[in-house]
């Protein structure tokens, strides 16, 4: 219960007026419930001429309210039985019940009315909170979750607390409301008989308590391996290519039944043990109504009782009725217990500590020249094999400077520094003599463009994805900036030019074609400093070619970081740096490498016999 307390102060604030309006209404159905239950004793007194006793008005001053109310309704019972005879007055009071029940139901309807849209919100906030953590998460926290189960936690974590918690949320108001309002009724009529429930009620409860505790746990794996089971769709999906090249289709079938009988097997007990809420809190119900029910009467037909019978039977339909609220607040515990599964596992995002944050006190640049320095830069990803080694080079304003070197040398790491997607373990990188941890994220990252080796688009139109990230640019801006990257004359060779859908990650169009909308969007963002990973390594010699007289005009006059494969696009760089191992082995132009006669000789040579 303490966590879904937790959970409740977290995300009801904003929704606090809904929360009032339904608890206002809980009480008034509750209310309501008891008063018309009252009006069945002078029913059954009536039908089975039990009470002879002859009333007279009373005050407050004659005795307590209790006692006074009860006189007083009764002594118009008997008025009304005088004026109209007893099946005149049998009838009013039958139209009384049912007027007071359809008032019960009424405020009932309402305090769901109001509990709806807070059920709602909730869970729209925790949707948008995960989605928003996902999006300010470093890229580090990626590389160690699978995206399957992000996915997962998203979408089945996220729909099992609004199945389990929010839709028993209402219940989970309504039924402790109805419960305290009926024991506070029957500790009025007979607190003595009242003790006897209450030493009663928490042995259920307690039973209860010890299946809903395995339930969660159970719930819990069952939701791990559902977030499994996305990753292996979402492999399957990224990876149907080779799945089919191999013909490794029975494989994966394989691993994916495997996986779906271990869900079917997890799912059966959860919902197993969820089942046996209904007939455990009935079963415990009727025991403990039939032991009261024994007891009090007993009481009453020794004389031992403070209560007369018609008040036993009354008290023992308010008791009955606790049962219901009883038997649905059990049960919304058992969804609670599966959506707290849930949620631990939504907060395993929500709680995720991300260390790539502003400082205290940020530096900002005030007239930016571009120079990028990295001096003895250490960084490991797992802290025990360093991917790059007291790396020291600098890009002076409007310079190139390319790295090349095999596969795994520290290439793309060393270029993934610069925007703070990791943070150095040793070392620093400044740009213009400020340090990048001490600026602002966002202003670092404002002041760079990156074009990929793998051009990332998104399912949207050419214009939407030009403009990403930029604001208020105009048509003639895009268009300018797609003509730069030699991209302009495919577009508006497509139907509906701009405005074309381009497909998931850009799929309708070739590599060379995705990668110049690439560059359209960096030239359109317009930054003082670009990042170039391999951006021409995937294409043919025609794309390329178009490729790198687009990259060639947006590199003009920018600080320019290259991370290069094919050593022909790079001849030009003012500073070629030579990787090898996370260390910079070689440094120099092209011509100056080459005479070296090392490590950059041996690449050249190598892409010359490959070409």
């Amino acid at each position: 219960m303490g966590q879904l307390w937790k959970l409740l102060r977290r995300f009801v604030p904003p929704y606090k007026k809904y929360l009032v309006l339904s608890i206002l209404f809980n009480i008034l159905s509750a209310v309501l419930t008891l008063f018309s239950f009252m009006v069945i004793i002078p029913i059954l007194e009536m039908l089975f001429r039990i009470n002879d006793v002859n009333y007279h008005y009373m005050s407050l001053a004659d005795g307590s309210l209790k006692d006074v109310a009860m006189n007083n309704f009764y002594y118009y019972t008997q008025v009304a039985i005088e004026q109209w005879g007893p099946s005149m007055t049998l009838i009013i009071l039958a139209v009384i019940l049912v007027v007071m029940t359809a008032l019960k139901t009424g405020v009932t309807y309402l305090s769901s009315y109001f509990i709806i849209p807070m059920r709602s919100g909730i869970v729209r906030d925790i949707r948008n909170h995960v989605y928003n953590k996902i999006v300010t998460l470093p890229i580090s926290f990626f590389t160690n979750e699978r995206k399957g189960d992000v996915m997962a936690r998203m979408s089945g974590d996220v729909a099992e607390i609004e199945n389990s918690i929010m839709s028993s949320l209402d219940m989970l108001i309504n039924d402790p409301v109805m419960i305290l309002a009926y024991l506070s009724m029957m500790i009025a009529i007979s607190w003595q008989l009242t003790i006897f429930v209450l030493i009663l009620l928490p042995i259920a409860g307690l039973l209860m308590g010890r299946i809903g505790k395995h339930l969660k746990r159970k719930s819990l794996e069952s939701q791990e391996q559902w977030g499994s089971l996305m990753s292996n769709i979402e492999e399957t999906l990224g990876g149907l290519r080779i799945i089919k090249a191999f013909n490794a289709e029975d494989k994966v079938k394989a691993r994916f039944h495997a996986g779906t009988q271990r869900f079917f097997q997890l799912s059966n007990r959860v919902a197993r043990r969820q089942s046996l809420a209904h007939p455990m809190s009935e079963f415990l119900g009727t025991l403990t109504i039939a032991i009261v029910l024994c007891f009090g009467g007993t009481l009453i037909i020794n004389g031992t009782s403070n209560i007369d019978a018609p008040m036993f039977i009354y008290y023992m339909v308010i008791f009955y009725s606790i049962i219901n609220p009883a038997k649905s607040l059990s049960k919304s515990m058992y969804s609670v217990q599966k959506g707290l599964a849930s949620m631990e596992r939504v907060d395993k995002i929500l709680d995720a500590t991300n260390p790539i944050a502003d400082p205290a006190h940020p530096k900002d640049i005030e007239h930016l020249r571009g120079e990028v320095k990295y001096e003895n830069v250490t960084f490991s990803y797992n802290k025990e094999v360093q991917v790059a080694k007291n790396v020291s080079f600098t890009i002076n304003p409007g310079d190139t400077v390319a790295l090349v070197g095999q596969s795994g040398s520290g290439k793309s790491t060393l270029a993934d520094l610069l925007p703070r997607f990791y943070d150095v373990d040793n070392g620093s990188i400044t740009i213009d003599g400020v340090d990048i941890r001490d600026m602002r994220v966002h202003s670092l990252r404002s002041l760079m463009g990156n074009v990929n080796q793998e051009a990332i688009l998104f399912n949207d139109s050419f214009y939407n994805n030009i403009t990403f990230g930029v604001q208020s640019a105009t048509r003639e801006q895009v268009e300018q900036a797609a003509k730069i990257a030699n991209a302009h004359d495919f577009i508006m060779a497509s139907e509906n030019g701009y405005d074309t859908n381009i497909g998931d990650r850009g799929c309708r169009l070739s590599g060379g074609q995705r990668q110049r909308v690439s560059i359209a969007r960096a030239i359109l963002k317009n930054p003082p400093i670009l990042i170039l990973d391999e951006a021409t390594s995937a294409l043919d010699s025609e794309s390329e070619l178009l490729v790198q007289q687009a990259l060639e005009r947006l590199m003009k006059d920018r600080t320019t970081l290259v991370i290069a494969h094919r050593l022909s696009t790079i001849k030009n760089a003012t500073l070629i740096c030579v990787m090898h191992e996370g260390e910079i082995v070689e440094r120099g132009t092209h011509d100056e490498l080459l005479a070296l006669n090392g490590y950059y000789t041996r690449l050249v040579e190598m892409q010359s016999i490959n070409n």
